[in-house]
C-alpha cells in the first residue's frame, strides 16, 4: 500500500505506473510533478491554508483539483501528513479503462493516437472526467468512485525541471518514465538518483 502521508517529492516517483480511476475511466500515471506546499513558491498552498489551497492542508490521500486557464482542471494527490499541504500534480498518462468515454470526453477526432488523451494535465484531468466538486475526495477503494492502484517501483524514473511554473521551475520534482509517448514534449532530465535525506531529491536543486 502506497504511504500518501509522506512529502510530495517523496510520493511522486512512486506514483509512475500506478493508475488513478474515476468511474469507468482510469488513466495508468506516466509524468506527475511534486509541489512542497508553504515550502514551495509555486505552490497553490504557499500562502497558507485558504481559499481553494485548504484541502492541500487536509488528510492525504484526497483529491485535489483546481481550473486552470479558466479552463482546465488539473488533478492532484494530497500528500504529508494534515497541516503540511503537500501535494503531485498529475501530469500525463495513458487511458487503460474506459477508452470511448475518454476520447469523447477529449472529442478527439478519429485516427489522432490514444497517447494523446492524457497528455498534459488539464487534458488529463478532462479524459477522467474531473469537476471542481471532486476536490476534497478520498481515494477509496474498488467501489468508491475514486481509487488509486499503486505499481511495482518503476525500474528508471527520469526527473527535470517543472514546467509551466513562473517561480521555482528550476526545481527537479518533476518524475517521469522514459520512452512513453504521452509524457511532455519538454524531457529534459536525469535519471533519479536517491538522497540522504530521506527525500526523492534535495530540494531547490537545480537542472543541468
Amino acid at each position: 500500500m502506497l504511504d500518501f502521508d509522506r512529502p510530495a517529492d517523496v510520493v511522486a516517483p512512486r506514483l509512475l505506473g500506478g493508475v488513478v480511476r474515476k468511474g469507468d475511466v482510469a488513466i495508468r500515471l506516466t509524468e506527475v510533478e511534486a509541489y512542497l506546499g508553504p515550502l514551495d513558491p509555486a505552490s497553490h498552498a504557499y500562502r497558507g491554508n485558504r481559499g481553494r489551497a485548504a484541502v492541500m492542508y487536509g488528510p492525504s490521500a484526497h483529491l485535489y483539483v483546481y481550473l486552470n486557464y479558466g479552463i482546465h482542471r488539473c488533478g492532484n494527490l494530497v500528500c504529508s501528513p494534515v497541516g503540511e499541504a503537500s501535494g503531485v500534480l498529475m501530469r500525463a498518462g495513458e487511458v487503460v479503462a474506459g477508452l470511448d468515454l475518454a476520447r469523447a470526453r477529449r472529442a478527439l477526432a478519429p485516427g489522432r493516437p490514444d497517447d494523446l488523451l492524457a497528455k498534459g494535465p488539464g487534458n488529463l484531468g478532462r479524459a477522467l472526467g474531473l469537476d471542481l466538486a471532486d476536490s476534497g475526495a478520498p481515494l477509496g477503494g474498488p467501489d468508491d468512485e475514486f481509487e488509486f492502484i499503486p505499481a511495482e517501483p518503476a525500474s528508471s524514473v527520469l526527473v527535470g525541471p517543472r514546467v509551466g511554473v513562473s517561480r521555482a521551475a528550476e526545481r527537479q520534482w518533476r518524475f517521469w518514465l522514459p520512452g512513453e509517448p504521452s509524457v511532455s514534449a519538454y524531457r529534459r532530465g536525469s535519471p533519479m538518483k536517491p538522497s540522504t535525506s530521506g527525500h526523492s531529491l534535495q530540494r531547490g536543486v537545480t537542472a543541468d
